[in-house]
């Protein structure tokens, strides 16, 4: 079974690196609801029967990667147990 999930970005933090060029920058992502899903399907119900509750936070360092993200975008998750 998988379940699915909606997060918005919350906050986008840049860090400093010790080499020139590095990047590292923490997303900062909770649960989506209300306002949030204006025009998108809601996600949330495979998890949460009223109002979601969940934060998470992830270090990136690839710059490609940090680009797909923005303040205030929602994004669809998708959590299955690995094999």
């Amino acid at each position: 079974m998988t379940v699915q999930a909606m997060f918005y970005v919350k906050e986008i933090n840049h860090r400093a690196t010790h080499q020139p060029g590095d990047v590292n920058v923490e997303i900062k992502m909770a649960a989506a609801f209300g306002t949030y899903l204006h025009g998108l399907p809601e996600g949330n119900g495979d998890w949460s029967k009223w109002t979601p509750t969940g934060e998470m936070a992830i270090t990136i360092t690839n710059p490609a990667a940090i680009e797909q993200f923005e303040i205030g975008g929602v994004y669809s998750l998708t959590f299955e147990k690995a094999a």
